[in-house]
């Protein structure tokens, strides 16, 4: 992310402001994955904690009252702050919050904290003016009406998250799960995150630019699904996979085989297969010393060149300055996050893209 500040060896301060109908799932989200990121000692690197307008209870939509020990004064310390979704209120309404609160988060960023927000939090990030001129995102339910109260945000409802500088937004529910997770990964690495998603029981990685709602997005392991696929797909990363052999190890047609693959995951089989190759280049790059052409090759890209394109595309720096940030870094040694990261979504914006994707991915030629 540009400019971040460098982590010091105090927790990381997090501010989770709550509205009144604030979302459940959401309010808990920030506190269960972040407080689950520990250091080499076992104590947590983010300090968690939920505040109110003057420090007063709301209520959430899960049928309980939330009752706050810090008010907006939290937010002159916090060095993230994140506004959960909430289900009422005048920022859904009429597109306006109570003047304090624009106040508190207007001066949190100002002063260098990122914001981020949560499902139909983003309500609120846009009333307090922090999302005019940027691109976002929200629950893809609610963007008519974001659309209509906020005609100054590039709203793109079809992404699970969007990180625009020091201004994060997600959509719904478990995308908030996969924001916090690629924020510690920014902050911390891939090993973090995965070892976070291991302790949380979920997938470590969903890229931002995957679509928001598909057909199956939790789908069963049957004899018609491609879980058992792309398992095996991910044990074989170093090798050369056509279309056909992904289509013939799922005992299906190609044309079958790329339609229930893209209803599984919201993405082709060759957008997948390259987000799977450079993350497997970024646990390497973090993890082992061996060199960009040995990492390129082992994760099956053509060329060297292939692999610095695609590490620049997705997160904005070349191999290099990414294993020198990442690389078998002491969990609590300070260290400068000065990267230039803007996640690109991942979509198939025209035939010659496709054939693209599918050149570096190492997929075959076959039309997706």
């Amino acid at each position: 992310m540009r400019n971040n500040q460098a982590m010091s060896v105090r927790p990381h301060r997090i501010a989770v402001l709550a509205l009144d109908q604030v979302v459940g799932l959401d309010l808990g989200t920030p506190a269960q994955v972040f407080s689950t990121a520990w250091g080499a000692d076992d104590t947590s690197r983010y300090d968690v904690r939920v505040c109110t307008p003057g420090g007063l209870p709301v209520r959430s939509t899960a049928g309980f009252q939330v009752l706050p020990d810090h008010g907006l004064e939290l937010l002159e310390t916090a060095d993230t702050v994140i506004v959960p979704g909430i289900h009422a209120g005048t920022a859904l309404t009429d597109g306006s919050i109570q003047p304090e609160v624009t106040e508190a988060l207007r001066s949190a960023y100002d002063r260098g904290a990122r914001v981020m927000s949560i499902c139909t939090g983003a309500f609120v990030l846009a009333a307090a003016g922090l999302l005019d001129g940027r691109r976002a995102t929200t629950h893809w339910a609610y963007a008519q009406r974001f659309r209509r109260l906020h005609s100054r945000v590039d709203l793109d409802p079809a992404v699970l998250f969007i990180v625009d500088d020091r201004v994060l937004t997600s959509a719904g529910v478990a995308a908030g799960i996969d924001l916090c997770l690629h924020v510690i990964r920014l902050d911390h690495g891939s090993e973090a995150a995965n070892r976070v998603a291991r302790r949380c029981v979920m997938p470590p990685w969903r890229d931002g630019g995957q679509a928001q709602y598909i057909e199956q997005p939790v789908p069963k392991v049957t004899d018609t699904s491609t879980a058992n696929t792309r398992e095996w797909v991910r044990q074989r990363l170093h090798e050369p996979i056509a279309l056909r052999d992904l289509a013939e190890h799922a005992r299906m047609s190609v044309r079958t085989f790329t339609r229930r693959f893209r209803s599984e995951t919201g993405l082709s089989p060759a957008q997948w297969l390259l987000q799977q190759r450079t993350d497997h280049a970024r646990l390497l790059l973090e993890t082992t010393d061996l060199t960009v052409d040995q990492i390129a090759h082992r994760c099956g890209f053509n060329t060297t060149a292939a692999l610095r394109q695609q590490l620049h595309q997705r997160i904005g720096v070349s191999p290099t300055t990414y294993r020198r940030t990442f690389h078998l870094r002491p969990p609590h040694s300070p260290r400068d996050l000065a990267l230039s990261v803007v996640d690109l979504p991942v979509t198939p914006s025209s035939p010659g893209q496709e054939v693209q994707d599918r050149r570096e991915s190492g997929v075959g030629a076959e039309r997706v």
